[in-house]
């Protein structure tokens, strides 16, 4: 049996004898909020940790349990959203990176998986870890990644809610009835994908006023499980690649 990559799977005694070959460590973060009619609540999650682990177990690394509970105050109109306000979201990321490069582990990488995220953990890091020791990257970031969105979606990959998240959902856990996802959501402007990118959304009335199933241009029902496995496959050796460099 091979020993486990998950932080919460090992014995201290096990970390440690990590902690002699090895100071990375991955680093997930999502959200649990609503993602559109066929996709779980724990979507971002679900993606962020799913890479994390498929990437460790390819270069021997470590992953931290995940940071699920984020911002997420726009989808909150929903029922499932749970979200964090911004002080508290950032003060509870400070505590767990520098417990983490406390104990020993020099090398932060953050999977993400929400573009809320992003400044928030970016702006912690950079106040709290020494330079060269944090590095956050979206699972969907890598060229092999995005070319492959592409490919199977085009502009119906949208913004939230996506195919390509929901179709690594399918693969790893289960496949939703589709229903009023089925029918296409309206188009997204090149305009407003720039002005709301990193989840720039207005309040939660207008969020489910100007989305009313959730999703934001994105085509969900496009997705398919064997679309999962691809995603799933090519995010990880890209992260495996990336983290060992980083690592070292």
């Amino acid at each position: 049996m091979t020993q486990p990559v998950q932080l919460a799977h090992l014995s201290w005694l096990e970390v440690e004898a990590y902690l002699t070959e090895n100071q990375g460590i991955l680093l997930p973060a999502g959200s649990t909020e609503q993602h559109g009619p066929m996709g779980l609540a724990g979507t971002d999650t679900i993606c962020s940790e799913t890479v994390a682990v498929a990437a460790a177990e390819l270069c021997g690394g470590l992953v931290a349990p995940a940071l699920a509970y984020t911002p997420a105050p726009f989808n909150t109109g929903f029922p499932g959203t749970l979200s964090l306000s911004g002080p508290v979201f950032e003060a509870m990321a400070a505590e767990i990176m520098a417990g983490l490069f406390n104990q020993g582990f020099q090398r932060i990488y953050v999977v993400n998986g929400h573009g809320a995220n992003i400044e928030p953990l970016t702006r912690v890091a950079a106040e709290l870890l020494p330079e060269g020791a944090f590095h956050l990257r979206n699972w969907w970031d890598f060229e092999a990644v995005q070319g492959l969105r592409d490919r199977l979606y085009g502009a119906w990959e949208g913004m939230h809610a996506t195919p390509s998240e929901v179709a690594i959902t399918q693969h790893t856990h289960r496949i939703l009835n589709p229903g009023r996802a089925t029918t296409p959501p309206g188009r997204l402007s090149p305009e407003y994908v720039a002005a709301h990118s990193g989840d720039r959304h207005g309040s939660p009335e207008e969020h489910r006023r100007d989305f009313p199933d959730g999703r934001v241009g994105s085509h969900s029902a496009l997705a398919r499980p064997e679309h999962g496995m691809q995603f799933l496959s090519l995010a990880a050796r890209a992260v495996a690649d990336e983290f060992q460099h980083f690592a070292a």
